[in-house]
């Protein structure tokens, strides 16, 4: 099953949208936060992002999906031979489009599109 990890400035932001794509994937889905800095401020950690991915990873690969600024350039240096991926998505939608999908059995590719087509998701 492919794992999903929030990456955002704030711990708060990560853990609390990690917490709803979970819920609304029934739990079936391991969708990891890794949000702040070393010191829980504010920033992005490297460490945080890869420790969160050891976590999701259950073996089908692993979709990130940062939020601004830094948390997409850290992102991506975690990007590894396929098997972790950053999609360029809205942060909380694509997180429930990709924990939904990945829900299903989809493959990373799948679960990839699924978050990067949430841009699209009209509300009105």
């Amino acid at each position: 099953m492919v794992g999903i990890v929030l990456v955002s400035h704030s711990a708060g932001l990560a853990e609390a949208a990690a917490a709803m794509a979970a819920q609304i994937c029934g739990g079936e889905v391991t969708v990891a936060a890794a949000g702040g800095d070393e010191d829980g401020g504010l920033g992005t950690s490297a460490d945080r992002i890869a420790a969160a991915i050891e976590k999701a990873d259950r073996g089908g690969g692993v979709v990130l999906i940062p939020d601004i600024g830094s948390s997409v350039l850290t992102a991506r240096l975690m990007e590894e031979h396929g098997s972790v991926v950053v999609a360029d998505a809205p942060f909380v939608e694509g997180a429930v489009a990709a924990a939904a999908t990945a829900g299903g059995g989809a493959a990373l590719a799948d679960v990839l599109a699924a978050a990067e087509e949430a841009r699209d998701f009209r509300k009105l």
